[in-house]
């Protein structure tokens, strides 16, 4: 890239960071991003409404597509930043700054390639709570779309480094939240009441002995809640949050209606009323074969290091919707062996991979 394109992009991430949106409120960073391709580049901007698309169309082609997610996380800002987070509670403490600022780049070196095929830019909201690529896969085969690519930035890899994995990629998940109501009473008199409390102690023990059975399946406990700090009551309602997490979109499933299972029974044999609410769900994420090839074609001849990933990442990623549609890859640029990890207070995206992935992105379009 030129230097003064490297700059735009640098100084576009750094803008992002400083104004982060959650999943499914990304208005003011669409609208940034979407002024930015339009005041910099001859591509046609198309307003989808929570997200939006950047293309070039040639004629009679089927279209290529790469896609850049805009959402933030629900994270204070912890480190002194000269373009720190101002909005409290909310930090892209993930690199979706880094990854739509990337994708900008492409937009940029769209405009001096002759191109062969039609070229779509997707920036999709919503990746977090798996929202997003949901509402936008359709679009991949109403514009006859034959392939989708998307990196994401990853710590623990060397610096540059490309690292890619055939077939699955990442887990699949969901969210499960079980609501339990039963009847409060005097904490003296616990035995006139129904505590919900002992019931869902017995339902974390039961799972953790499924995922002790089967080490392909896994359970997170976000959160629980039974009544408050008042020792005078025995509380009559409680909840329990979980992360349900299998490599296969069909194994989780199965485990979803185990865990759905194990808690209607143990309400029914304590009385307990029992409902179920669903959150974030996410396939499995898989790259095609053809495209993995492409990718790895790209970072030979770009002279970077390329490194097989030994298995799929446990986190979810919403780009399995579009591969349920079309052929596509995700692959991981390394942000360093020590950098400190995404999802975390001392995380930043690394400026130093944004050339990287806009070079992999063009090398792409050229194979």
């Amino acid at each position: 890239m030129k230097t003064e394109n490297l700059n735009l992009i640098k100084n576009l991430r750094h803008e992002l960071h400083a104004h982060p949106e959650l999943s499914m409120n990304e208005r003011e960073t669409k609208r940034r991003l979407m002024n930015f391709i339009e005041e910099n580049t001859r591509l046609a901007v198309i307003d989808c409404g929570k997200w939006f698309y950047a293309s070039r169309y040639v004629e009679g082609t089927k279209g290529i597509a790469f896609r850049a997610d805009m959402d933030a996380l629900p994270m204070d800002e912890f480190i002194n930043l000269p373009y720190a987070s101002q909005n409290p509670g909310v930090a892209h403490k993930c690199g979706h700054d880094g990854h739509c600022a990337a994708l900008c780049g492409l937009a940029l070196e769209l405009d001096k390639i002759e191109l062969k095929r039609s070229v779509y830019l997707i920036f999709q909201h919503a990746e977090e709570t798996g929202q997003g690529a949901r509402e936008c896969a359709d679009f991949l085969r109403e514009r006859s779309i034959s392939s989708i690519y998307a990196f994401h930035n990853w710590s623990g890899w060397p610096l540059n480094s490309i690292v890619i994995r055939e077939g699955l990629c990442q887990c699949s998940s969901a969210g499960l939240t079980i609501k339990f109501t039963g009847k409060t009473s005097h904490a003296s008199e616990p035995e006139k009441g129904i505590n919900p409390a002992f019931t869902i102690a017995k339902i974390i023990s039961e799972i953790e002995n499924m995922t002790a059975r089967n080490k392909k399946i896994f359970c997170t406990v976000v959160n629980i809640k039974v009544g408050e700090k008042n020792f005078g009551i025995s509380p009559g309602d409680g909840e329990l949050s979980l992360t349900l997490r299998a490599e296969r979109e069909e194994d989780m499933r199965i485990f979803r209606n185990a865990v759905v299972n194990l808690a209607e029974r143990l309400t029914k044999e304590n009385s307990l009323s029992v409902e179920f609410f669903n959150f974030d769900y996410f396939p499995e994420t898989l790259s095609d074969s053809q495209c993995v090839k492409k990718i790895i074609a790209a970072a030979d001849t770009l002279g970077l290091d390329v490194i097989n990933m030994p298995e799929a990442i446990r986190a979810s990623e919403d780009f399995g919707f579009y591969t349920k549609q079309i052929h596509g890859a995700i692959f991981y640029i390394g942000n360093g062996e020590t950098y400190p990890a995404i999802h975390t207070a001392e995380y930043d995206f690394n400026d130093e991979i944004l050339e990287t992935a806009v070079n992999i992105f063009k090398k792409i379009l050229e194979k």
